[in-house]
């Protein structure tokens, strides 16, 4: 019985884990970047159920804590790509006047539009 009891838990819990995170969207690298191409240098990065595409890179978006009286979550990155393995830190951040994201990072601040939604 408690094995049932057990499994049922984890099958409410899978949906939640599974849905889409704050940030959740494609976004251009620069203004006249082509929102298609993700993950190219120059062109569109990505964010999709905590799971964030860089350029030829792979990063799980892990242990969230919510910035007080801000619209920005800090995550720890875990990464992959270019052959090699690596932990980042990043805050998002939701722009206050339109659907933009900022990311900030160890001593580097980007502003990144998101892209219309795919038809």
């Amino acid at each position: 019985m408690r094995g049932i009891a057990a499994s049922s838990l984890w099958l409410w819990a899978l949906p939640v884990a599974l849905s889409a995170g704050p940030f959740d969207g494609t976004y251009r690298q620069a203004a006249n970047a082509e929102c298609g191409l993700v993950g190219v240098d120059g062109r569109a990065l990505e964010i999709r159920d905590n799971v964030f595409y860089g350029v030829e890179s792979r990063c799980e978006m892990t242990r969230p804590v919510n910035v007080d009286r801000m619209d920005a979550v800090l995550y720890t990155l875990e990464c992959t790509g270019d052959g090699g393995a690596w932990l980042e830190r990043v805050i998002m951040m939701n722009a206050a006047d339109s659907d933009d994201l900022f990311m900030i990072w160890d001593g580097y601040a980007f502003r990144y539009a998101r892209c219309p939604e795919a038809q």
